[in-house]
């Protein structure tokens, strides 16, 4: 009876109900706030513009933008996520990049080839696409001037390097300005996405190499043939009912096929690497990886004697590469990429040591460290 005696404590008042209308009108003044920042951002941007030269090489600066985007990466409360964050300032930064000067950039084409989706992942969309046919058109377009930088294969975690573009480097007088790591997210797709329609499977030799176990077990009846690139097999697909192309869903969209099966790579963490060519040596970012070049003397423990000299200074080599020396038969260039910007101290100090114990060394580029798109 005691408790039935107590005063009832008072109700809260119930919460007013939030509206769909309310919330949009939130958003359309956040828009306009956002509309405003951003154009606010890109008059500072070409303020910045004006105060440097008119060289496409000085608008794009690997290290800045890493920067810019790592603090937006800290910065971030959600409930975007970093990726999302990511790309989206990626494109801001585009935008506003193409203010100060546009720029071109040389990919190994056609578009819709994961070289063209690894060029706008790290540029953004505010670029002049300039896709070329092969690997050394993409090296030839840059030192030639006519593009300002360039992107190209380097290797792939399913199936090793791309020896052309590691032959390439040996010669060229460009620099590695930067990586990029694109997630290989095959699908194969046909014009009326009929599975049992399918008698031919078309795409590059590479991308054929990295779905073998899954066409074995699905498509044993099908002919297999190599294209020239994913992109242009999915062309193809597009006109003939009967066949199908391993690309990627975007290459997919953009000939109008229809999905058959996504994510048919053998290896579900096929990744594949891409450098960033230039011709001024980027700065120090922080974190930063350093890309060498060098043969070794005709001696027992000569390769042994370089890698201990990284090994003494405390620097991480985390890839090691040999290429035949095309003018001395048996003997090997190597290529390494080791941690670190060439300017830090102890990687310059590191460098100099080589060049004295190696017949010649040639630092290919320091440049920040990539992180895995979409991971």
């Amino acid at each position: 009876m005691g408790s039935a005696m107590r005063a009832a404590k008072p109700k809260k008042p119930p919460a007013p109900a939030v509206s769909i209308e309310h919330l949009r009108a939130r958003i359309d003044q956040l828009n306009r706030e956002l509309v405003r920042l951003v154009s606010e951002r890109a008059e500072v941007a070409r303020a910045i513009g004006r105060l440097k030269p008119p060289d496409p090489g000085a608008v794009y600066q690997p290290a800045r933008e890493r920067q810019v985007l790592d603090q937006v990466a800290a910065l971030n409360p959600g409930p975007l996520g970093a990726e999302q964050l990511r790309r989206i300032f990626i494109e801001i930064i585009s935008a506003c990049r193409a203010l100060e000067h546009p720029i071109r950039v040389a990919f190994l084409g056609p578009a819709h080839t994961y070289s063209h989706e690894a060029t706008r992942e790290h540029f953004g969309s505010s670029v002049e696409f300039d896709p070329q046919p092969t690997i050394a058109a993409v090296f030839n377009a840059l030192e030639t001037d006519r593009a300002d930088f360039s992107v190209v294969p380097v290797e792939n975690s399913t199936d090793g390097s791309v020896t052309l573009t590691l032959d390439l480097l040996i010669d060229t007088p460009l620099v590695i300005i930067g990586e990029i790591l694109i997630p290989i997210r095959h699908a194969l797709m046909s014009r009326d996405g009929e599975r049992e329609a399918i008698r031919k499977i078309v795409a590059h030799q590479q991308s054929l190499g990295q779905c073998r176990a899954y066409l074995a077990a699905n498509f044993p009846h099908c002919e297999i043939e190599a294209m020239v690139s994913n992109a242009a097999a999915a062309q193809r697909a597009a006109t003939e009912p009967a066949l199908a192309a391993i690309a990627s869903c975007a290459a997919g969209e953009a000939y109008g096929l229809k999905l058959i099966a996504e994510n048919i790579q053998d290896q579900s963490h096929n990744t594949t690497r891409f450098l960033v060519m230039g011709k001024n040596p980027a700065a120090p970012s922080g974190t930063d990886k350093t890309t060498v070049l060098f043969a070794v003397r005709d001696k027992v423990g000569a390769l042994h004697e370089v890698l201990s000299l990284f090994a003494r200074a405390r620097i991480n080599i985390t890839k090691i590469e040999s290429r035949p020396l095309r003018s001395r038969p048996w003997e090997y260039l190597f290529f390494i990429d080791l941690g670190g910007h060439r300017a830090d101290p102890r990687v310059r100090r590191a460098l100099t040591a080589l060049a004295r114990v190696t017949l010649f060394s040639k630092v290919l580029g320091s440049y920040p460290e990539a992180r895995l798109s979409g991971a």
